[in-house]
């Protein structure tokens, strides 16, 4: 099912007369490939089935990657990957094949608003709705129980659906999830939606490399990582930058507006909290004096936090990773996560 038209004049409709639509800003090197706005001609490493619902009046369709171990080696376990802000499903594939050779069965969508799913011109964003999709894709599958397991954004919303559906969560495991710290609480002024639309505009492949560089792998690079800087400024730089520009910029208010720090104490679901404690996210954090940034995005205090206001929880850190610790050192982290999921 083909996403919803997301036409000029809608675009306009929905963010206002003030912007003007049809200069993206944009600047790549001609190198960088250009993809649609569901992400086509970039390959994940698995195959990828579509689950088709309806939601706030629209037709929908969700991405989804469902993996299976080896016919005999099964654990009779499942383990649900929600992927980051600026990360998809693929993204995971490193740690699928981790979890599937290990006898895990890993279902990895991409949410409404991102990657190979629909991304609407006029939608409520909220991690409550995003988890409730998510269950439903779960319902739709036959899966009454699963780990949860989240990443950055993706750990916001693990949090949230465990928060939500605790009957249906095992486990929840957050991977340096943001949200941790209340941005707006803590200094960082408000952006409003059009002018983060605004800025997702000038987006470009540099940008991009450079903030992963130093938030994501600790100012260190290998050529790997290329893949992943392409995979997101393809989808600004194709033909239907503005629409993913949008969504983007729809779901950056709502990361910035519902931080799910004041409710770890409320999960009753064992939690596992892998902290690469060079990372240094905060949303906004340039909006924000420098004495302000100094304080937030500091992932060494944060996790050691989350840890003491979640009723049962476990901390593994790792010191001189960033972000995404699953990328830069997998190895190591997959080794850490196999052993915290056996022990549930």
């Amino acid at each position: 099912m083909a996403s919803p038209t997301f036409s000029r004049a809608l675009l306009a409709s929905a963010i206002g007369a003030t912007l003007a639509v049809g200069t993206s800003g944009t600047a790549f090197a001609d190198n960088t490939p250009t993809y649609d706005g569901e992400l086509s001609g970039f390959e994940y490493a698995y195959p990828v089935e579509r689950f088709e619902f309806s939601s706030q009046g629209q037709d929908m369709q969700m991405a989804y990657l469902d993996v299976a171990p080896d016919e005999g080696s099964a654990n009779g376990r499942t383990v649900v990957l929600m992927h980051g802000k600026n990360f998809c499903a693929g993204t995971w594939e490193g740690t699928i094949e981790a979890l599937v050779e290990t006898g895990y069965r890993v279902i990895a969508p991409d949410q409404i608003g991102f990657c190979k799913s629909t991304k609407p011109a006029h939608y409520q964003f909220s991690f409550h709705q995003l988890a409730a999709n998510t269950h439903a894709l779960l319902d739709e599958l036959d899966i009454e129980n699963a780990t949860v397991m989240g990443h950055s954004m993706g750990g916001m919303l693990a949090t949230r659906f465990a928060l939500m559906y605790p009957e249906h969560t095992e486990q929840l495991v957050m991977v340096n999830p943001i949200g941790l710290e209340d941005w707006k609480a803590l200094g960082v002024p408000y952006q409003s939606i059009d002018e983060g639309y605004q800025s997702e505009l000038e987006t470009t492949a540099q940008g991009i490399r450079e903030y992963q560089q130093s938030t994501y792998y600790a100012d260190t690079w290998a050529p790997e990582y290329d893949r992943w800087v392409e995979m997101l400024a393809g989808m600004y730089e194709g033909e239907d930058g503005e629409r993913v520009a949008w969504n983007q910029a729809l779901t950056s208010d709502m990361v910035f507006t519902q931080p799910v720090v004041y409710e770890l104490g409320e999960l009753e679901v064992p939690a596992l909290l892998l902290i690469g404690e060079q990372d240094n996210t905060a949303i906004g954090k340039g909006r924000a004096s420098q004495d302000v940034q100094a304080t937030l995005g500091r992932y060494d205090v944060l996790g050691e936090q989350a840890r003491d206001a979640i009723p049962e929880a476990t901390l593994v850190e790792f010191p001189e990773l960033g972000h995404s610790p699953q990328i830069q050192a997998p190895a190591r982290f997959h080794e850490a996560l196999l052993e915290g999921l056996a022990v549930q």
